[in-house]
């Protein structure tokens, strides 16, 4: 099954580039190349046929799922349970990775990394779906029995007005399947953007960064705290790795690698701690998550917006059931009783059924589809033009969460500044050099030794050749440590990477990862290259915040090499550099090292933190990372628009200030304070500095939480078991008041209603997961974020831009008010559709909108309003007020007055057409062109005052920017064109006769009186609740200011003054 030789595989993959390694000559002949697929492959003891899916079965053997006792077996038993057994086996290398050019070979037989995904819905399979609503299969047997009815009593045109219907159905199905099937589509695109991610490998004996997607078996592939495992792999190298296998097996607890007990690691799982270098044994749909993956499809969860709409179109549903039986009932006492003449030759079976058509239609017009609708339309439309603007939505709650954010904390690194981190000064073995630029001759050999001995090995950084076409090094991992590499390679020409594979890291030495909870880290390294590892001489490699390393510094480093003791004095000097540094906005960086007694067994250190004592000063660094230039703009934006923004970082708290005056965010009554007082703070006193506090330094990512925690409410503590499992061992009764972060019942009765802020949260680290996660969105770096990060965040920011954030507000802003515009468009419709029919029910006219006219009305505000409204690209004056409360209501007051005065005059118009329509038009009273004429009247309402929805405050401009609207141009344009159609070509069909031009005109011109009705209802003084706004109370959401007055007495009177010039032109 698996190899009894080693060397048959790598014959199969060799090629000419194999005799440019060394390492590689003990592989086979070179000269003996063999295709991998199903041809034999003879190895030393002959015989042997090896293909791709015995390949993947070998390797399938040590990837049974919960099983580290068998999956260690079959290591040892066909490999020995070594990785350079299992590495020649695969025909690949742990230090130069496989040939690239053997790639296209291994991805064909073994399969590649791209996980299965379940097909998409066929256009047919959403089209049937779309027929799964009660209100319209009724309304499909009703309009069978009308036409099984129709065709009995008048077989020549009795069908018309049931076909009519189920036509009208048809189209109402094939609009909805369109639009689910453009939306599925849209998402996908957005889903594979969102699993694109790039990782380091080794390929050709060089790094790179390279797509997930094209990974293979024999990669070799470097991850470290935070990045996601692309693929099953076996581990040939680790330092402190651990890893989080919840996503797989459900167990909470993370579980320490090592290369003899547990070397494998499992795709979809995160590296939570440590480093490690994997050999790639199953990709894509052999491994793990690729099998588990064939079993799920994750169906989009609703937003809590269309969850809300949901309710209310329930609501509205309920009332069309209701007008719906009125009507029913008043058709029936007209029939019965009244007895109009209109009706005498009409049987009462044949009303009867005529009734509940006009009732069901009455439903399927009142409910509301068209709202859920109008948020995915406009949702799937923000998400794509949000990845433009570098926001990638993971989670659709994000859009429309994010335009009502109260609060923005933000981190400093790479969001705020432009993470392009560059040494400008520092005292190097005691001897200041403010001119980085100027070598640092004065530093004798033994010095320069340890400094870059610690600059190269203390760091996971790694600096590839310039990608970017800007004569930069791309940066992989953490930008201050490349800083620092580059320095070194600049000043000393020195060669990071020799000094790595000379020290061994995961047999002679050992890696402590950067925490960022201890602002530090470590490392245990092999300084010499004997034969016998007791012969080894160990030093201890710090790195990390200045005045934290210079806490533990007994001695420092002079320039000759020879190191004193730290004084008091000394120590004050250091002291006062740093805090200069860190006034001018430096980074400050301490290197220090420590020798080790060669007697340790560095594989036994697992508390570190014991050895970092008695340490000796090296290096003090100041680090520039400037200001994004954009920044100053987009936080006075920011708080103009009512949003608290923050700095939450873990710098020093000068260089924190510094940047945070630089950026405008700490104001001169602003409140700064590291995390250390923060921490020691009580919930009421955190409550009093929370409306003040602007800068938080040197605050751990557990700090950042419990800052959420208290603006929004998220994951409080509700209980008393869930208070003590934070606070173990802490007396409940007691302290439940002096300790963070509080309790909910409390947090609760110090707010407004019990309603928190709306915060969202930047974050780029691991340890930043907790934070992302209680924050309402989460906001994850893309550059600099790790895959920890970007799994717990609803929003990744692309470029690390902090402007990108308030793009993300000003589109979720547009989301919220373009639903807003569509339910202020439909409810006005829906108001006079279902009030016209039931009054003329009563009134003993005959329904003037029949079943198939209610219909289109019905498609006219449902499906093209939300394409029309729903697709309103946002302005900049969405960011001039302040955000919403979470408990405000979606129909505000000015929405109100707008719906009610719209539909006074709209239903006045429709009564008098009604009954003064055939003396002023020449027609027969109740005949099918006096229903036209109302009709045409009413679907030009609708079209005039959908200009009129495009603003939902007291602002008038119904025609503002309309080229930046093409949908809305398109959907009005369509509108006219389908409902001139209908009118000219309908005939009995629809039950509509053909106007005449004058008609038109009349018609058309009654329906834009809707524009000036529009400018005379927004002067009525309605102003929105006070109380119904959010965040920053800056003046900037006084009332709303009108447009100019001239401009607005011209678009009123300008069809004033056209009607006046045609009744000029006729007389």
């Amino acid at each position: 099954m698996c190899p009894r030789s080693c060397t048959s595989l790598a014959k199969g993959f060799s090629s000419d580039k194999n005799n440019n390694r060394n390492n590689h000559n003990s592989r086979g002949d070179n000269s003996n190349t063999s295709s991998m697929s199903s041809r034999s492959v003879n190895g030393d003891k002959g015989g042997l046929s090896l293909d791709g899916a015995e390949i993947v079965k070998c390797m399938g053997s040590m990837n049974e799922a919960q099983s580290l006792v068998n999956n260690l077996s079959a290591y040892m038993k066909h490999f020995g349970g070594k990785a350079e057994t299992l590495l020649q086996y695969l025909a690949s290398d742990g230090e130069s990775g496989i040939d690239s050019e053997s790639a296209n070979e291994r991805r064909k037989i073994m399969g590649c990394n791209s996980l299965p995904s379940k097909a998409p819905a066929s256009f047919w399979q959403l089209f049937v779906d779309s027929f799964d609503d009660e209100t319209v299969q009724i309304l499909m047997v009703a309009a069978v029995v009308s036409l099984a009815v129709g065709m009995y009593d008048d077989p020549a045109t009795g069908y018309i007005e049931g076909v009519a219907i189920l036509t009208a159905v048809l189209v109402v199905a094939l609009v909805t399947a369109v639009n689910d099937y453009e939306k599925e589509r849209q998402f996908r695109v957005l889903s594979a953007a969102n699993d694109e991610v790039d990782i380091l490998i080794y390929r050709d004996g060089q790094a790179g960064l390279m797509s997930i997607d094209d990974l293979v078996v024999g990669d070799i592939i470097v991850v470290e705290a935070g990045d996601r495992i692309p693929c099953d792999g076996i581990l040939i190298q680790c330092d402190g790795l651990e890893i989080d296998e919840s996503a797989l097996t459900g167990e909470p607890d993370d579980v320490a690698k090592n290369m003899t007990e547990d070397p494998f690691v499992l795709s979809g799982c995160t590296a939570t701690a440590g480093t490690g270098r994997l050999v790639a044994m199953a990709v894509g749909a052999n491994s793990q998550w690729g099998l588990i993956k064939a079993h799920l499809e994750k169906e989009q969860d609703q937003t809590p917006l269309q969850e809300k709409l949901d309710k209310m179109a329930a609501l509205i549903g309920y009332v069309g059931m209701a007008a719906a039986a009125a009507t029913f009932v008043a058709m029936m006492v007209i029939k019965l009783y009244v007895k109009p003449d209109y009706l005498q030759d009409v049987t009462a079976f044949s009303h009867a059924l005529d009734a509940f058509i006009i009732g069901v239609t009455i439903v399927v017009v009142a409910v509301p589809e068209g709202l859920p609708l109008a948020v995915t339309i406009s949702l799937a439309y923000s998400t794509k033009k949000m990845l433009k603007d570098n926001n990638l939505i993971r989670h659709l709650t994000a859009c429309e969460t994010m335009g009502n954010a109260t609060n923005i904390c933000s981190d400093k690194t790479g969001t705020l500044t432009e993470n392009r981190m560059t040494v400008v000064k520092g005292v190097f073995a005691d001897t200041s050099h403010t001119d980085i630029q100027d070598t640092p001759s004065s530093i004798n050999p033994t010095a320069k030794e340890r400094l870059l001995q610690c600059i190269s090995t203390c760091s996971t950084a790694r600096l590839l050749p310039d990608q970017e076409g800007d004569g930069r090094a791309t940066i992989i991992g953490n930008k201050t440590e490349a800083a620092l590499l580059v320095w070194a390679k600049s000043q000393f020409q020195d060669d990071y990477e020799t000094r790595r594979s000379k020290a061994k890291f995961g047999t002679k030495s050992k890696l402590f990862p950067f925490s960022s909870h201890r602002k530090r880290m470590s490392v245990v390294v092999s300084d010499n290259e004997k034969q016998n590892d007791t012969d080894f001489e160990y030093h201890l490699y710090h790195k990390g915040a200045a005045e934290t390393v210079l806490k533990d510094c007994s001695h420092y480093l002079t320039h000759d090499g020879t190191i004193l003791e730290l004084n008091d004095a000394k120590r004050a000097e250091y002291e006062t550099l740093i805090d200069n540094y860190a006034k001018d906005a430096l980074r400050c960086v301490a290197l220090a090292h420590k020798q080790i007694d060669a007697e340790q067994n560095i594989s036994t250190i697992t508390d570190i933190q014991s050895l970092e004592q008695q340490l000796c000063l090296d290096a003090i660094v100041g680090i520039m990372d400037p200001l994004r230039p954009d920044v100053v703009e987009a936080v006075k934006t920011c708080q103009k628009a009512g949003i608290f923004v923050r700095m939450v970082t873990g710098d020093n708290l000068h260089t924190a200030k510094a940047i945070a005056k630089q950026a405008g965010i700490l104001t001169p009554d602003g409140l700064s304070m590291e995390g250390e007082e923060f921490r020691n703070l009580t919930p009421s006193q955190l409550d009093e500095a929370l409306p003040r506090l602007q800068v938080l330094a040197r605050s751990s990512p557990e700090d950042k939480h419990i800052l959420v925690q208290r603006l929004n409410g998220g994951l409080m503590p509700k209980t008393k078991e869930e208070w003590l499992e934070i606070h173990p061992g802490s007396n409940y009764e007691k302290e439940k008041d002096l300790l963070l972060p509080g309790y909910y019942q409390e947090w609760a009765a110090a707010r407004q209603n019990g309603v928190g802020e709306v915060v969202g949260v930047t974050g780029d680290g691991t340890n930043d997961g907790p934070a992302l996660k209680a924050a309402d969105v989460g906001l994850s770096m893309g550059i600099s974020g790790t895959d920890v990060a970007k799994k717990a965040s609803d929003i990744i920011i692309m470029d690390d831009n902090f402007s990108s954030i308030v793009r993300a507000v000003l589109w979720g802003r547009s989301v919220f008010d373009n639903i807003r515009k569509f339910l202020q468009f439909q409810l006005t419709v829906n108001v006079v559709a279902l009030t016209i029919t039931f009054l003329s029910a009563v009134a003993g006219y005959k329904p003037p909108l029949n079943a198939v006219m209610m219909l289109w009305v019905n498609l006219i505000m449902d499906t093209m309003g939300a394409l029309a409204l729903g697709t309103e690209p946002p302005t900049l004056e969405l960011l001039n007020r302040r955000p919403y409360r979470r408990d405000a209501s979606l129909i505000n007051l000015p929405m109100w007055r707008n719906i009610m005065v719209q539909a006074v005059y709209q239903l006045g118009l429709l009564i008098f057409l009604l009954k003064e329509g055939p003396e002023i038009f020449k027609c027969e009273s109740g005949s099918t062109h006096h229903f036209t004429i109302i009709f045409n009247a009413f679907v030009f309402c609708q079209i005039f005052n959908e200009f009129n929805a495009r603003e939902i405050g007291d602002k008038f401009q119904p025609f503002h920017k309309l080229s930046t609207s093409p949908m809305f141009i398109v959907i009005i344009f369509i509108t006219i064109l389908s409902q001139w159609f209908i009118v000219v070509y309908g005939g009995d069909f629809t039950q509509t006769h053909p106007l005449t031009v004058s008609e038109w005109k009349v018609t058309t011109g009654l329906g834009a009186l809707s524009i000036p009705i529009g400018f005379l209802m927004r002067q009525i003084p309605i102003d929105e609740d006070p109380k119904s706004f959010a965040g920053l109370d800056n003046g900037s959401v006084d009332k709303t200011k009108k447009t100019n007055g001239l401009t607005n007495l011209l678009v009123v009177l300008l069809p004033v003054i056209i009607g006046g010039a045609y009744q000029l032109y006729h007389s």
